[in-house]
C-alpha cells in the first residue's frame, strides 16, 4: 500500500462507484502524480439505501484518506426517475436505462469538472465489460452525446481506445494506462493486489433496476402512476408487494429491520396493521383505501403472521393516531398469487 502525493499542476474528475474498478481507475490516474477530485452519484436504485452503514461511501471515505483523493457525492434522484420513465436509448434487460443512466453522469461530471478547474474526467469502464453500455462504439456514443468527446479517460482499457486530448497533451502517460477487456476479473485482481488494494466488493448487484422482482414491481408502480413520489420508489426495495387495485397497495414487512422501516415512512392518511399478541410482519396500506382492501389487508397481514394457521386473527389497524381492531382469517393462496406483485417464473423455467 502506499499513498498517493500530487507533483503536477494537472487535476482529474473521476466517477466513483464504490467498485473495484472505479478504485482502480483513480488509483492509476493518481499514480501519475496527478490530483483527483472524485464524485460519486447516488439514486433511488442503488442496492442499499443511500442512510444505510453499510453504504459505499464509507468505505470510499476511508480509501481516500488511506491514498489522498477528495470525494464529492451528488443526489441525482428526480433526474434519475425521468430517465427510467422515459429512456431515450430504451432498457437492458429488465428496467435499467443504462445508456441514458451514463450519458446524465457524465454530463453532471463535465459540470462539476468545469466548477473544479480539472483537465478531464476519469471512469473505471472495461471495454467489453458490459454488453449495453461499454462497446467502443456505445462508449464513443455516450461521450458525444454528454458533450464530452475525448475528454474522457477509461485507464484500464485506454490502450483499446482512441487516444484522447489529455493524453495526447501529455497531461497522462498512456504508456501506464491498461489495455484491459472483457468480463474477466482477473486483471483487475492483480491490479489491486499491485496497489495494495483490499477489501474491494465483488461484482455484480450495482443497480436494483437490473434485478428481474425490483423491475417487475418498478414497471407495476409506472403502469398506475406515471409521476410516482419518491417514497413509493424506495419502497420498492423491501417487503412483500401486492396491487389491491389500481390505486391501491398493500406493502408487507418481511424483517423487523422492514417492519421499522414501513412504520417509519407511513403517512397520516396510510394505514398500518399488524396481529395482536403474536409475531407478525408490519403491513402499509397506501392509496385509495376502502373497508373491503383493508379486510384484505389484514387476512394478508395474518398470513404471513406467526399464526397464520389459526382459523381467526385479531389485527390492530392504526390510521391518524386511531386504533381499531379486525378479526379475519389469513389469506389463503389464491388471494395471495392474485394479487401479489412478483415475477413469475414460467413453467419452463420452474421445471429446470
Amino acid at each position: 500500500m502506499f499513498l498517493m502525493k500530487t507533483s503536477t499542476p494537472h487535476k482529474a474528475v473521476a466517477l466513483l462507484s464504490g467498485g473495484l474498478d472505479s478504485m482502480l481507475a483513480i488509483l492509476t490516474v493518481l499514480r501519475q502524480g496527478i490530483a483527483v477530485n472524485a464524485i460519486q452519484f447516488m439514486t433511488p436504485f442503488d442496492p442499499i439505501a443511500s442512510d444505510d452503514p453499510t453504504f459505499c461511501g464509507i468505505r470510499c471515505q476511508s480509501l481516500s484518506h488511506t491514498y489522498g483523493f477528495e470525494i464529492t457525492v451528488r443526489h441525482l434522484r428526480h433526474e434519475m426517475i425521468d430517465i427510467v420513465t422515459k429512456p431515450k436509448h430504451g432498457y437492458g434487460k429488465n428496467m435499467n436505462p443504462c445508456i441514458d443512466c451514463r450519458i446524465l453522469m457524465l454530463k453532471e461530471a463535465r459540470q462539476y469538472m468545469e466548477a473544479v478547474g480539472a483537465d478531464f474526467l476519469v471512469t473505471g469502464e472495461v471495454l467489453g465489460q458490459r454488453p449495453m453500455s461499454q462497446r467502443k462504439d456505445m462508449l464513443y456514443h455516450i461521450d458525444k452525446e454528454a458533450g464530452v468527446i475525448d475528454t474522457v479517460v477509461r485507464p484500464l482499457s485506454a490502450k483499446l481506445l482512441r487516444i484522447t486530448v489529455p493524453e495526447h497533451k501529455g497531461i497522462i502517460d498512456r504508456g501506464m494506462l491498461y489495455a484491459l477487456s472483457g468480463r474477466s476479473r482477473k486483471p483487475q485482481i492483480a491490479l489491486a493486489s499491485e496497489f495494495g488494494l483490499e477489501n474491494y466488493p465483488s461484482p455484480g448487484g450495482g443497480c436494483l433496476l437490473t434485478e428481474p422482482n425490483y423491475a417487475f414491481r418498478l414497471k407495476d408502480l409506472l403502469a398506475y402512476d406515471a409521476n410516482p413520489a419518491i417514497r413509493d420508489i424506495d419502497l420498492l426495495r423491501i417487503g412483500r408487494h401486492f396491487r389491491y387495485s389500481p390505486r391501491c397497495k398493500i406493502i408487507v414487512g418481511r424483517d423487523e429491520a422492514e417492519n421499522a422501516i414501513i412504520e417509519s415512512v407511513a403517512a397520516d392518511r396510510d394505514y398500518l396493521l399488524r396481529v395482536e399478541g403474536f409475531g407478525s410482519p408490519m403491513t402499509l396500506v397506501i392509496g385509495e383505501i376502502t373497508a373491503e382492501s383493508l379486510r384484505v389487508a389484514a387476512a394478508i397481514c395474518g398470513r404471513y403472521s406467526d399464526v397464520k394457521d389459526l382459523h381467526e386473527v385479531v389485527v390492530k389497524v392504526v390510521q391518524r393516531g386511531q386504533t381499531s381492531i379486525m378479526s379475519t382469517s389469513p389469506a389463503d393462496d389464491e388471494i395471495i398469487d392474485a394479487i401479489r406483485i412478483e415475477k413469475r417464473k414460467t413453467r419452463d423455467q420452474a421445471i429446470a
